[in-house]
């Protein structure tokens, strides 16, 4: 019974070894980004949701 709790508490730890991560990647990701690459994106899906085309600044 003492090996289950074992490989039960390794499982654990491995799945939040693995959540961390992926949080750590996704921040990363996100960091790449500034914030006017954001606003262009922003606007250009807004467009693209209106139906109307994407306005060059």
């Amino acid at each position: 019974m003492r090996s289950v709790w074992k490989w039960l508490g390794l499982a654990g730890v491995a799945g939040v070894v693995a959540g961390g991560v992926m949080v750590a990647r996704d921040q990363r990701r996100r960091n790449a980004y500034s914030p006017d690459d954001i606003r262009e994106r922003l606007h250009q899906r807004l467009a693209e949701a209106a139906g109307t085309p994407d306005p060059q600044p």
